[in-house]
């Protein structure tokens, strides 16, 4: 038992085989058996000399900061739209004042430092609802930690081997894990005790799950290079996706729950249809390297994914047959399955988006979403940071890795909106 809860947390690419023999390729030219006539899959890009203006198209920019910015409230839109007498209208023009310029850096510092797990530790979420963060750990527990204060609440026991993912509920009650162990279990957050049927399907390692925005569907990506669907309710598979020729390394739900992407060690990014099924745009870079994560962007209307090239790269995958906008560098990746998150700032009348990484040099790394400049590395850990999380509604970052601690950040000098 204890052999197989070593393997967690995100196995090196030389472990358990990943390299013994040649990956195989998928056909890209050719859709899933499952496809319609309708949707065709990208083709794979003619190899040709590498720019820096191939991976970040400028033109973008504008785009970009026009949706990342942070949406004004639904009292500010209802009172813009009243009409105005045209003496008012001038004199609101008149007394406007510009925009704030754009912070160049952010300033994130340690406040907490969580320990417990006794080994390395492999995930960590804020609950939807901010009052919580929970963490995964290859000693085959999840602990619930108070966000605000770091009081640990709870310590969950019941998977047999390592945990490498966790996901929670929109409603913040239920936490979902996905374990070495084949299985995924529901736990009951206030009680700290498990559903008492787990989700079985899978045949191997299980490495990624993620909630629909509704909290009825559930969807798993694994070792078995398959991505399943579950109804959560009933416990059991709603659709199996015969998503890649290697292991499924990451899973997410676009924000209203018609959408799911998925990656893999294969090159491959795929935009499924949770309706049907159907591959709606499969993604690959010139230079292939495996892709270990995936992230919607908040609109929905872009995919991050991380790859084992140090690189993350934003796709637009709505325009065309997709292609890659922004590529983020700084930070190392070449070994594990490092994950990340979309976060804010900026002042209340102006937001922007940033991204935030774990990395191999025990760093946690910003980036200006448009812009994709580094804003703030941050330091403290002693290890591999492998995942982040942002805080839905303030200036707070968590983050977890082979150190064995849950640490929690904070960046005082943002001021949130109402």
């Amino acid at each position: 038992m204890d052999h197989s809860a070593d393997r967690s947390p995100k196995r090196r690419r030389s472990e358990d085989g990943y390299e013994a023999s040649p990956p195989r390729r998928r056909s890209i030219s050719c859709s899933p058996s499952n496809a319609s006539p309708q949707y065709k899959l990208a083709e794979r890009p003619a190899r040709r000399s590498y720019s820096r203006a191939d991976r970040a198209d400028d033109s973008d920019n504008d785009t970009d900061r026009r949706y990342y910015r942070d949406r004004r409230s639904s009292r500010s839109r209802s009172r813009s739209r009243r009409s105005r007498s045209p003496s008012e209208a001038h004199s609101r023009r008149s007394f406007t004042t510009p925009p704030p310029p754009k912070p160049t850096q952010l300033h994130y510092k340690q406040k907490l430092i969580l320990r417990g797990h006794k080994k390395g530790v492999s995930a960590v979420k804020i609950s939807p609802d901010g009052r919580r963060i929970a963490s995964c750990s290859s000693d085959a527990t999840i602990k619930i930690w108070d966000s605000k204060t770091g009081k640990l609440e709870h310590t969950l026991e019941g998977h047999l081997a390592g945990i490498s993912t966790i996901a929670w509920s929109p409603d913040s009650t239920i936490l979902a894990s996905g374990s070495d162990d084949k299985s995924i279990r529901l736990w009951d957050v206030t009680t700290g005790q498990p559903h008492p049927v787990p989700l079985l399907g899978h045949h191997n390692y299980i490495y990624s799950i993620a909630f629909s925005p509704k909290g009825n569907m559930l969807v798993s990506g694994s070792y078995d290079e398959a991505v399943f669907l579950w109804d959560v309710r009933a416990a059991r598979v709603m659709r199996s996706l015969p998503a890649h020729s290697d292991p499924v390394g990451g899973v997410d739900f676009v924000r209203d729950g018609t959408l799911v992407v998925s990656c893999a060690s294969d090159g491959l990014i795929r935009v499924w249809d949770t309706a049907t099924g159907q591959c709606l745009r499969t993604l690959v870079h010139e230079d292939n390297a495996p892709v270990t994560s995936v992230r919607f962007s908040p609109n929905g209307k872009y995919v991050l994914a991380w790859t084992l090239d140090s690189c993350i790269r934003l796709w637009n995958y709505v325009e065309g047959k997709g292609r890659c906008v922004k590529t983020y560098q700084g930070h190392v990746n070449k070994k594990y399955s490092i994950g990340g998150a979309f976060g804010e700032y900026g002042v209340p009348e102006c937001r922007y988006a940033f991204v935030a990484s774990g990395s191999e040099d025990n760093s946690i790394v910003l980036w200006d979403v448009s812009s994709k400049n580094v804003m703030q590395r941050l330091e403290g850990h002693s290890g591999v940071v492998l995942g982040v999380d942002t805080h839905p509604d303030e200036p707070m970052l968590v983050s977890c890795g082979l150190d064995r601690t849950v640490r929690v950040w904070r960046d005082e000098e943002d001021v949130q909106p109402e």
